[in-house]
């Protein structure tokens, strides 16, 4: 059986965690694996559980208001693949839906903690079902939270070239737009397309084209 391996400096995948720069990485630590052996690094175990929440916080701002927990798990697999060249010339489309439904017990076990202490979503149990606010001041809130990276690409879509207004005004706007989970989503995508597109190159480089 074939393995796929990469080696990562742990500032880069600090930083990766903390701000989506690619989302590579942190995409990939958004839904659960199997860790062999982890050194007590206080930055790195901070940075894990800030890009846990963050995940939580996209997805939020891409769902509806009430949804499934399913629905949950399957917005935060797909968020490293939104955008993503290959699943349109060759990765099997029904990838995320192949990730989440054999492994929800693990999704519940990674997020559980996060979804409970969470200000922004109510579950309801006995309907099975989450409730987040989509006030604009929940969204705002929401969007303030965000990595920086992904706050950046949300205003470069948003903010005509020339205006230079500050990031806060600018995500205010969005939180009070009908299209907010859209500009998220469309943000998102321009960090992860231009992430595939480099790391398709590299493979190809380093594996040949049959890998």
């Amino acid at each position: 059986q074939m393995i796929k391996y990469g080696v990562i400096s742990t500032d880069t995948l600090i930083d990766d965690l903390l701000h989506w720069k690619t989302l590579y990485v942190a995409g990939r630590l958004q839904k659960p694996v199997k860790i062999l052996t982890q050194n007590e690094n206080s930055k790195l175990q901070a940075a894990l559980v800030s890009n846990l929440k963050s995940a939580v916080t996209a997805a939020f701002l891409m769902l509806p208001e009430s949804f499934s927990e399913e629905d949950l798990y399957m917005q935060i697999a797909g968020l490293s693949y939104t955008g993503d060249f290959r699943m349109i010339v060759g990765e099997d489309r029904s990838k995320v839906q192949n990730i989440v439904e054999p492994n929800v017990a693990h999704f519940q076990k990674l997020y559980s903690n996060i979804l409970q202490d969470c200000p922004q979503v109510v579950y309801k149990h006995h309907l099975g079902r989450l409730e987040a606010n989509k006030s604009p001041e929940g969204q705002f809130a929401q969007l303030m939270a965000l990595p920086r990276t992904l706050q950046q690409k949300i205003t470069s879509l948003v903010d005509p070239p020339g205006k230079n207004r500050d990031v806060e005004e600018i995500l205010l706007q969005v939180a009070h737009d009908p299209d907010c989970g859209f500009v998220v989503h469309q943000g998102i995508s321009r960090i992860v397309r231009s992430s595939s597109v480099v790391q398709s190159a590299k493979t190809i480089l380093t594996a040949g084209k049959s890998k």
